[in-house]
């Protein structure tokens, strides 16, 4: 037990025991680029191993993680030991200096909260204690302040680098397809152009702009070409829409993106100005607003009876001559299972047809929604009678046809989230197989 000082109201001097200090030693790689010559975690520990041996400090427990401590509260075991110390279960901290625990005001701020309210009773460094004392909390705050001082200055001159690069005309991350980036020392941010896949690239600006090519058509062309990028992989869809918006073939490029600021590159051009411009119009010409919500009713209930795979959805729209837009959905195999899988594509007003067939052969008794339904019916009636004055005309013998007929009803014009949970209480799996959906036995 330690001891302390303190006086009593009498004036006299009574030794007042504090408690014994519990210490969990704390070690922290940062994957910043600053601290890559810092001590590793394995010498911090040794290193302070060796200082709670000679100065015989209780070491509870050892804990490491490899964190950036910019961010407040993103360090799940920095989290950890503050709540520890909350609990009781360590009261002091043992680390290699006070940057390994913060380089953020919120996490700094935590650790003297608890040295206020007395959780935390002491820090120990390879050179420095502080404890629960104004002067050596200040010093703690001033340590982990300057800190995040060094932080912020790295920040803003890595920022200003990167401007001056960008001035330079001298390119930031990854060549595009179609370049490669110099690997000379001497030479960082330059470009030079990838000679066996940079005259593909050209003829896809040309096939779009002069030969009205569309993505897919660029995509099946690539594939009967067996195009790849630099990582032997070929180029989705996605990554080919991108190529074509990318303004730094012809020359020039955005940094930050959306910024509004421009440069020119040194790099050597693959496309004319013209030729990009040819291609964006004809994008913004085929692009159309897309209000409509991308969820579908009936993805993930129905599997492809050929490979096995999910069966997925896809929305296609065309423009009318009267300037309207005719929207179509069509199901048809995910391809997850087999790339190859000839299961076809179904118009969505087709399926639905072909569900409402099925909903006509089954029995309704099995269909979980059964009870569901019944009380729609029977809510509806009340309202035709309670509200619109209509009685519900027939017997109950017809009870069994209304609740098909609402069945139905959901399939057509229900909302996507009743669709759903109507064929979801089917017990069989539905199965879509050549153009044909049926229930799987």
């Amino acid at each position: 037990m330690e001891q302390a000082t303190a006086i009593q109201d009498n004036g006299s001097q009574a030794i007042v025991s504090s408690p014994p200090l519990r210490y969990c030693l704390y070690a922290r790689k940062s994957t910043e680029a600053d601290e890559l010559q810092a001590l590793s975690i394995d010498s911090q520990i040794k290193e302070m191993l060796q200082i709670a041996e000679r100065e015989k400090i209780d070491v509870v427990e050892i804990r490491k993680e490899s964190h950036s401590a910019k961010a407040v509260s993103q360090r799940p075991v920095f989290n950890g030991i503050v709540e520890d110390i909350r609990s009781g279960k360590f009261n002091a901290i043992l680390t290699w200096a006070p940057d390994r625990l913060s380089r953020n005001a919120g996490d700094l701020g935590s650790l003297v909260d608890l040295m206020d309210q007395k959780r935390l009773c002491e820090i120990r460094t390879y050179g420095q204690r502080f404890t629960n004392s104004p002067n050596e909390k200040f010093l703690l705050m001033i340590l982990g302040s300057q800190a995040k001082l060094e932080n912020d200055n790295k920040s803003e001159s890595v920022k200003r680098g990167l401007r001056t690069r960008a001035e330079m005309g001298l390119w930031l991350s990854t060549a595009p397809t179609g370049y490669f980036n110099e690997k000379r020392i001497d030479r960082k941010g330059y470009v030079i152009v990838d000679p066996k896949r940079s005259p593909i690239i050209k003829q896809m600006f040309e096939k779009t702009a002069y030969e009205q090519c569309s993505g897919r058509g660029l995509y099946k062309w690539l594939k009967s070409i067996n195009f790849e990028t630099k990582t032997d992989k070929y180029l989705s869809l996605s990554n080919i829409y991108i190529i074509l918006r990318n303004s730094f073939y012809y020359g020039a490029f955005e940094y930050p993106k959306g910024s509004g600021n421009w440069y020119t590159g040194k790099h050597q051009p693959l496309i004319s100005k013209e030729l990009f411009d040819k291609v964006q119009e004809r994008l913004n010409r085929d692009r159309i607003v897309r209000s409509e919500s991308k969820e579908f009713a009936f993805t993930k209930l129905i599997k492809c009876g050929l490979c096995g795979s999910g069966i997925t959805a896809d929305e296609k729209f065309r423009k009318l001559k009267d300037g309207g837009v005719n929207r179509h959905v069509y199901y048809g195999c995910s391809k997850s299972k087999d790339h190859y899988c000839k299961c076809g594509y179904l118009k969505e007003e087709e399926l639905i047809n072909q569900l409402l067939n099925i909903i006509d052969k089954i029995n309704l008794d099995k269909i979980g929604m059964k009870e569901i339904i019944e009380k729609e019916v029977e809510r509806y009636y009340k309202f035709r009678q309670g509200i619109l004055g209509i009685s519900k005309k027939g017997g109950e013998s017809q009870k069994e046809i209304d609740i098909k007929n609402y069945a139905k009803y959901i399939l057509k014009d229900g909302t996507v989230y009743e669709k759903r949970e109507l064929l979801s209480c089917l017990r069989s799996k539905l199965i879509m197989k050549n153009k044909k959906v049926y229930l799987e036995k």
